[in-house]
């Protein structure tokens, strides 16, 4: 099977089977597709992935996860990360993979470990990870250019995995087999925890009568995430930066009355950012004692 030679050459045409017409499988069979690629067949069992697969994959048959698979040059295993390990096993033991084929998995948890049961079937294992949440829909094939993949193959195909990677659109970034988790720990940490502290941000804004708590927040978080990507650390300001137990006793005051299931958050976070500043140098021994022995205390009474 012909591949490349550089990270940048451009990859054989391949027929790719799609195993999963969620929302990552679906949108990468579609932008496989629009990089010339052919796919010829995609596996969707739910009402919800068949039509993301009749949307996104107009005219592509939806076929049984061994038919998609069996012919394939590229498969796309698009499955939930605790599913990965099972499928891999099952169709390496019914011998449905063929010497030769490529196998993605899209899974940022994973590397190529996960291949392990398929270890006599002769696949080449690709881990490609796109660090981006998806919608399903063609939005996201226009947000793929802005996305960095995770990418962890054995070394003689990474220029390949990297160049499917730059023909969806996106950018390779290479992860070493051994940081798979720490790398997707650090995505899920950013990404989903931030939903959950924006989330309650704006039901404390609603318990103050705001009537529109994101049109409150998005200037403001938007300029501390990007003073965040831009300085780190050094982006911080606040009371717990400056020290201001006083100011935190209020706020965990508060919250124990109007919302003690953000309570515990709080204090987490609290604590954490005033050991970063005090690290930092942002925040002096002398301001940051208090304030700690305020956290320990509050979070004793939890």
């Amino acid at each position: 099977m012909p591949w490349v030679s550089t990270p940048h050459e451009r990859p054989a045409r391949f027929e790719v089977g799609i195993v999963g017409a969620g929302r990552v499988g679906a949108v990468l069979g579609a932008a496989l597709q629009r990089a010339g690629h052919r796919v010829t067949g995609v596996s969707a069992v739910s009402e919800a992935s068949l039509e993301r697969a009749a949307t996104l994959l107009p005219g592509v048959p939806v076929r049984p996860i061994p038919e998609v698979v069996s012919g394939a040059h590229l498969v796309v295993l698009a499955v939930p990360d605790d599913a990965l390990a099972d499928l891999v096993a099952g169709l390496s033991s019914t011998g449905t993979f063929t010497p030769g084929q490529l196998v993605m998995h899209t899974s940022g948890a994973h590397g190529i470990g996960v291949f392990e049961a398929a270890a006599g079937s002769d696949i080449v294992p690709l881990a490609l990870h796109p660090a981006m949440t998806f919608t399903g829909t063609a939005v996201d094939l226009d947000r793929l250019h802005d996305c960095c993949f995770g990418v962890t193959t054995v070394d003689l195909a990474r220029p390949l995995g990297e160049a499917l990677v730059i023909e969806m659109g996106g950018d390779p970034v290479w992860i070493p087999e051994d940081e798979r988790v720490t790398y997707h720990a650090a995505l899920a940490h950013g990404a989903n925890h931030l939903v959950t502290l924006v989330a309650q941000s704006m039901q404390l804004l609603t318990e103050a009568g705001v009537e529109d708590p994101a049109r409150v927040l998005e200037p403001l978080l938007s300029a501390a995430l990007s003073n965040t990507l831009q300085l780190g650390d050094a982006a911080l300001t606040g009371p717990v930066a400056r020290g201001d137990a006083g100011t935190v006793a209020g706020h965990v005051a508060m919250l124990r009355r109007v919302a003690p299931d953000i309570r515990p958050t709080y204090l987490a976070l609290a604590r954490a950012t005033a050991q970063r500043a005090l690290l930092s140098g942002r925040l002096r021994a002398a301001a940051a004692e208090p304030l700690l022995e305020l956290l320990a205390h509050e979070e004793d009474e939890t």
